[in-house]
């Protein structure tokens, strides 16, 4: 199995390299060619080993493929960990990239209008950017499959790496720039957290293998450190809310989501990519597969409810005022994750898991729905100059229906399953937070239904509020990208049906995701609910439907029986609609306060220590002392020689008086 496990990670490397290095010999066509084989073959690879594990055929594989060095007795080492909970992973972050890889083909289709044409900025980009996403699915599946923690750190910082350059693409674009910039120093933020609660894994449990790890804890779960001025902290509890603070970065919770809207600046389908199954929810599947160490941990458990409940309502309300079509999607990312998040702070990581697969499907597809209409509106995305398009793009209509109904958490659709297995599991938990994250769930349903309906029926339905030379050019995007869509679709509907009852109901994961016993909320949601049907008549009777219809009814009345509604609430809620719109202002916060208080200090530093006192006094003004002084010894050499004498005799009387003074 060693050698399958090779073929998945290594095939879209080599796409990438090919594509890279030899994509002006290539071309366009080799270019997509080679990546889209290299990921469709892991794709391939993945179903079959996740097939393996349903059937039984497979068991778990933990072993080192490669040993970099060992150093005091400590194996620095690449390996692979591959159980249920990497399986699925391995299964959604291709099938979902291999989508992305043949819908690029369509949407970057006439990507050198993008680019200067009196510039070389543009020259082989098409290929560049298949070489980019390839890369991308090869540093994620290198994530997922690790074993140990060095691998893991090394694969973050690759993905880290190749969504600053996926975001940034279009490099001519300031607003890209500063977009790309903005995330990685973000991402720099987690991830030293992330770095400091590794080393103190390290140095504690003397290991970077996760199984090593996780039995060193186990054995020693009440083990401390001092830090604080001398305060005694479980080890456990830093090492996790470090490695949480890092996973805040990747999976963009508050504070330390203001990277993930913006990142909008980049093609559509790196949206998809980024959003939906791979970077940002890598911090969710670094908790998932961290939970024998998280379970140790109830301080840094509530700090994940809280924090993933904050982001959950707090972040989907910034979506209910974003005009910009991608930017609702993104916002709607942000609070889907806080759900995740939840999940994990509940113990529920096998729900947390399993919205992480289901959102993967739903999210993408909305995504490439939004960039279908991009594509449609010759790249414009303000929804106000949009409407209508029903029925000029019946394929994107109804597949982003679909996405919708998923999203919201409509009884049957795949979205329902994995989010009211969440708002279920919070409200079994027992721990501090847990009313509170209960309480931000609910009220996040009829959130996401309002600003889900909003964006379809400004863009879809009502007047059409395009200019005529839009309007006369729209259609159907091509076959290249709505089979993507239809594609995307089946799962969104489908998935949770087929998967609920294992991998929600029952305990599919496994040791994959060890629980305490008295941490397990899910059995307690099993017990009363015990096949998918179950929860579906449920569902039609529970209070989340009826959350998600007031917020149906709502976009309904304001966008299109009464279309004025929504500019005068603006006007008698100026204040909420102010808080909302400038996004609580962390952006403000970082730049000014943090970023501002930065370059001060720089600009003190350099006019008072570097010009003043290094420059200044140290370096200038020992030569200017110097001069003065080699200055004043230069006048008394006169040339005359009754001066020379006349000092001579000064000099012999004050040594005839010193001597005089000290033989006394």
């Amino acid at each position: 199995m060693t050698t399958v496990y090779l073929l998945i990670v290594l095939a879209p490397l080599l796409g990438a390299i090919l594509a890279g290095f030899f994509g002006s010999r290539l071309g366009r066509a080799g270019a997509h060619w080679v990546t889209i084989i290299g990921v469709g073959l892991s794709c391939l690879l993945s179903l079959w080993v996740l097939l393996g594990f349903i059937r039984g055929s497979l068991q778990p594989f933990d072993g080192a493929v490669y040993t970099w060095m060992l150093a005091d007795g400590i194996r620095f080492e690449i390996g692979f960990l591959v159980d249920r909970l990497t399986a699925v992973m391995m299964a959604v972050v291709t099938f979902v990239s291999l989508m992305v890889h043949i819908y690029t083909i369509g949407y970057m289709a006439d990507e050198e209008h993008n680019w200067p044409a009196d510039s070389r900025l543009g020259a082989n980009a098409y290929q560049r950017f298949f070489a980019y996403i390839a890369l991308f699915t090869f540093a994620m599946l290198m994530l997922v499959m690790a074993n140990n923690f060095l691998q893991l750190f090394f694969a973050w910082e690759a993905v880290g790496l190749v969504s600053y350059l996926l975001i940034g693409f279009w490099l001519n674009r300031p607003t890209a720039v500063f977009a790309n910039l903005k995330a990685f120093l973000v991402n720099r933020v987690g991830d030293f957290g992330f770095l400091l609660g590794i080393a103190a894994i390290l140095l504690y449990f003397g290991s970077m293998n996760y199984a090593e790890v996780f039995a060193a804890a186990e054995a020693s779960p009440d083990l401390t450190m001092s830090i604080l001025g001398g305060a005694e902290w479980q080890v456990a509890t830093v090492a996790c809310i470090l490695l949480f603070i890092g996973a805040m970065g990747k999976s963009a919770q508050v504070p330390l989501h203001v990277w993930l809207p913006d990142s909008m600046e980049g093609p559509t389908p790196i949206s998809a990519l980024i959003h939906a199954a791979t970077m940002v929810t890598a911090g969710i599947f670094l908790v998932a597969r961290m939970s024998p160490l998280f379970e140790l941990s109830e301080v840094a458990l509530s700090f994940i409810l809280v924090i993933g409940a904050i982001t959950a309502l707090f972040l989907g309300l910034v979506g209910v005022v974003q005009h910009d079509i991608k930017r609702v999607v993104a916002y709607s990312t942000l609070s889907q994750l806080g759900y995740m998040v939840v999940a994990l702070g509940a113990s529920a990581y096998a729900a947390g898991v399993y919205h992480l697969m289901t959102h993967a499907f739903f999210k993408a597809l909305l995504f490439l729905g939004a960039g279908s209409v991009i594509i449609a509106m010759h790249h414009k995305q303000d929804m106000r100059e949009m409407g209508g398009l029903k029925k000029y793009m019946p394929v994107t209509y109804w597949s982003m229906v679909v996405g919708t109904l998923a999203l919201i958490g409509f009884p049957a659709f795949s979205g329902y399953f994995s989010k009211d297995g969440i708002i279920l599991a919070v409200a079994e938990a027992d721990r501090a937070g847990a009313t509170f994250a209960y309480v931000c769930v609910l009220l996040g349903v009829f959130v996401t239904a309002l600003y889900s309906f909003r964006l379809l029926f400004l863009v879809f339905h009502g007047e059409e509020r395009m200019d005529h030379h839009t309007r006369e050019h729209l259609h159907e995007s091509p076959l290249v990208v709505t089979v993507p869509l239809i594609l995307l679709a089946v799962p969104s509907v489908l998935i949770g049906l087929l998967t609920v009852t294992p991998m929600l109901l029952g305990d599919w994961f496994g040791a994959a995701m060890p629980v305490a016993p008295g941490n397990d909320v899910l059995a307690a949601v099993a017990a009363r609910y015990d096949s998918a049907w179950g929860l579906v008549a449920h569902g039609f009777v529970s209070l989340p439907l009826y959350l998600a219809a007031a917020g149906f009814l709502t976009a309904w009345y304001c966008y299109i029986q009464r279309p004025d509604l929504p500019a005068r609430l603006q006007q008698q809620f100026a204040l909420p609609h102010r808080i909302l719109d400038n996004k609580y202002w962390f952006d403000e916060l970082y730049l000014k306060v943090f970023a501002g208080a930065g370059r001060g200090a720089g600009r003190f530093f350099w006019k008072v220590t570097d010009a003043g006192l290094i420059d200044g006094i140290l370096v200038n003004g020992t030569a200017r002392t110097i001069g003065r002084v080699a200055a004043t010894l230069r006048r008394s050499q006169t040339g005359f020689l009754y001066h020379y004498a006349f000092v001579m005799i000064i000099g012999l009387v004050v040594l005839l008086t010193w001597f005089v003074y000290t033989a006394r």
